[in-house]
Order: structure tokens, then C-alpha cells, then sequence
């Protein structure tokens, strides 16, 4: 690869970098060619770019990005290929699925949202992460409850009921 080859791709992943809030690291050297094409599979239908890189463009074109990148340097050493995702999770879950048949790829680390979780330990950790729809969804459903509530014990009690209620409160208040 020449300087300008390096130039351009060095360009290229600054800018996918710089785009992407989700990508992991991991270690391909213990897959064959038929299984690291199986796991390129695996990644695409998932719409995960994977993309084995040299160490030294990563680290030239996260710098050239800036930004709290400090915990990832020390994970670029053997070979490093690269998950980008638009879903903190997915790259994780898509690891493990993989690893059920025997296959171990070695998660290095992930970048998620400007923190880094270094090490292979933290798969399961990763792959219990809620997307960023999920946790909207949880907390909209947290807010409707009370309200949901309210309505259905009045939908639930007699009109005779209210109407004492009412009565009863407008006596105490006079």
C-alpha cells in the first residue's frame, strides 16, 4: 500500500469514525477464511460494516478524528478487525451468537457513545445494553401508568360512586 493508498484510507475512516457513535474491536486471527466469511455474513445481515484495518490507520485516523479515544489506543496491537454499528448492542449479540458454534473471535473492546469497555469479559455486559429506542419506550410506558390508573379505576367504578365523592369533597371544602 502506498502513501496515497494509506492517505485516502486513513480519510475514509476518519470519517466513518467520526460518523459512527458504535464500534468494537476484536481479534479475527483465530478464524479460517470460511469462518471469518461466515462472521462477514453475520455482520452484514446484521447491517454491521466489518472491516479488518492496520493498527496504525486506526490509531492515525482516531487521532486525526480527537476526542476521548485515549482508552482504545492501548487495544490496537495483532489483528484488529472493526465492527461499526448504528446499535450499541447489536455488534455484541452478533458476537455471540457466533461464539455458539465454537468460534471465538476475541472482542479487544468497544467504543459506545465516547466510553470504552476494554476486554472480552464485557460481551455479556455489552449485549444487555437497551438501544436508545428501548429506553424512550421504558420511559414513556413509566410515565403512562399513573395515568393509566387513574383512568381505569374511574372507568371501573360505578357513576353512583364518583358522584358521592364529589358530593363528599364539595361538602368539606364549604
Amino acid at each position: 500500500m502506498d502513501k496515497n493508498q494509506k492517505t485516502q484510507q486513513i480519510a475514509e475512516l476518519k470519517e466513518k469514525f467520526s460518523t459512527t457513535q458504535y464500534f468494537y474491536l476484536c481479534n479475527p486471527e483465530t478464524l479460517t477464511v470460511e469462518k471469518t466469511n461466515k462472521f462477514r455474513r453475520l455482520c452484514f445481515n446484521a447491517g454491521i460494516e466489518y472491516r479488518v484495518l492496520k493498527n496504525t490507520l486506526i490509531r492515525k485516523a482516531l487521532e486525526e478524528v480527537g476526542g476521548s479515544y485515549d482508552g482504545i489506543y492501548p487495544l490496537l496491537h495483532g489483528q484488529t478487525g472493526v465492527m461499526f454499528s448504528t446499535d450499541g448492542a447489536l455488534p455484541a449479540k452478533i458476537l455471540k451468537e457466533f461464539r455458539k458454534d465454537g468460534d471465538k473471535p476475541v472482542l479487544k473492546g468497544a467504543y459506545i457513545d465516547s466510553d470504552v469497555f476494554a476486554g472480552d469479559n464485557q460481551l455479556e455486559v455489552l449485549a444487555k445494553l437497551k438501544s436508545k429506542k428501548e429506553l424512550i419506550g421504558e420511559i414513556v410506558g413509566l410515565l403512562q401508568s399513573p395515568a393509566r390508573n387513574v383512568i381505569s379505576g374511574l372507568q371501573n367504578s360505578s357513576g353512583q360512586k364518583i358522584a358521592a365523592l364529589l358530593k363528599s369533597l364539595e361538602e368539606r371544602g364549604a
